[in-house]
C-alpha cells in the first residue's frame, strides 16, 4: 500500500512540476519580450512627454524637477508603461497558450479571438480616462487651489503620479466586456450570475467613478454613466456567448446520441 501510495503521489507531482515549468517558460519570455519593448520604447518617451505637457490642461503651466532623479525616474516609469501596453498582447497569447490544454478546441479558437480586443478596449480606455476623466479632475483641483490664493507649481513627478493614478484603473476597468465574455466562454460565469450581481456591480462602478473624480454630481455621473453601460455591454456580450455555447453543447449531444 506504502509503495503504491509512493507511486500516486510521483504521478501527482509529474504533472504539477510539467505546469510549473511551462509557466516559468511563459513567464521568461514575457519578460524577455517586455525588456526588448523597454529598449525599443527608450525612442518614444520623448515624443510621448512633449505632447502630454503641450495639450490641456497642462499647457500653459510649468513643471519643475524637485530632485536630481525626477527625469530619470520619470523617464523610465514612461519607458516602462510604453513596453508593458506593447507586451500586453504577448503576454495574453502566453496566458492563453498556458490554459489551452485546460481547453476543448472550441474554447480555444474562441479565447484567443479575445486577445486582439485587450489591447483595443485598453487604448479605449486610455483615451476615455485621458481625454475626458483627467481633465476634470485636474480642473477642479485647480479651481482649489486658486479659491484659496495658492500660486500653482507643480512637480513633474506628482503631476504624472496624479495622470497614471487616473488613467491607469479606468483603463483597466474597460477590460471588463472582455474579461466577462473570457470567463463566460470558460463556463466561470454565466447571464443569470451577471443579472444578480447587477446592484453591486453598479454600486461598485458608481464607488469608483466618484473615487477618480472631483467629488460634484455632474463629474460623477459623466463617468459613472459610461462605466454602468460598459458593464451592461458585458452582460449582453455574456448572454449572447452563453447561448452559442448552449447551442455548440446540444448539437455535441445530437451527434453523440
Amino acid at each position: 500500500m506504502k509503495a503504491n501510495n509512493g507511486l500516486e503521489e510521483d504521478h501527482q507531482r509529474q504533472p504539477l512540476l510539467e505546469h510549473l515549468q511551462e509557466l516559468r517558460k511563459r513567464i521568461i519570455w514575457s519578460v524577455i519580450v517586455i525588456a526588448v519593448g523597454l529598449i525599443g520604447s527608450f525612442f518614444s518617451v520623448t515624443p510621448l512627454f512633449q505632447y502630454l505637457v503641450s495639450v490641456a490642461p497642462v499647457e500653459n503651466l510649468e513643471l519643475n524637477a524637485l530632485s536630481p532623479f525626477d527625469a530619470i525616474g520619470l523617464y523610465m516609469k514612461f519607458a516602462l508603461v510604453i513596453s508593458l501596453v506593447l507586451a500586453l498582447p504577448f503576454m495574453l497569447f502566453q496566458i492563453w497558450a498556458f490554459l489551452k490544454p485546460a481547453l476543448t478546441p472550441l474554447e480555444q479558437r474562441e479565447t484567443l479571438r479575445c486577445v486582439p480586443g485587450v489591447l483595443i478596449m485598453f487604448l479605449l480606455g486610455v483615451a476615455f480616462a485621458y481625454y475626458i476623466v483627467f481633465p476634470m479632475a485636474f480642473l477642479f483641483t485647480e479651481r482649489v487651489t486658486t479659491s484659496m490664493g495658492l500660486k500653482e507649481t507643480y512637480g513633474v513627478i506628482q503631476y504624472f503620479t496624479f495622470l497614471f493614478n487616473i488613467v491607469m484603473p479606468v483603463s483597466l476597468l474597460f477590460e471588463l466586456p472582455l474579461v466577462i465574455l473570457f470567463l463566460t466562454k470558460l463556463g466561470i460565469l454565466n447571464p443569470s450570475m451577471l443579472t444578480k450581481m447587477r446592484k453591486v456591480a453598479w454600486f461598485a462602478m458608481i464607488v469608483i467613478a466618484t473615487l477618480v473624480t472631483p467629488p460634484d454630481f455632474i463629474s460623477d455621473i459623466l463617468v459613472s454613466v459610461p462605466l454602468i453601460v460598459l458593464y451592461e455591454f458585458s452582460v449582453m456580450l455574456s448572454r449572447l456567448t452563453y447561448r452559442k455555447n448552449l447551442a455548440a453543447y446540444e448539437l455535441r449531444m445530437t451527434m453523440q446520441e
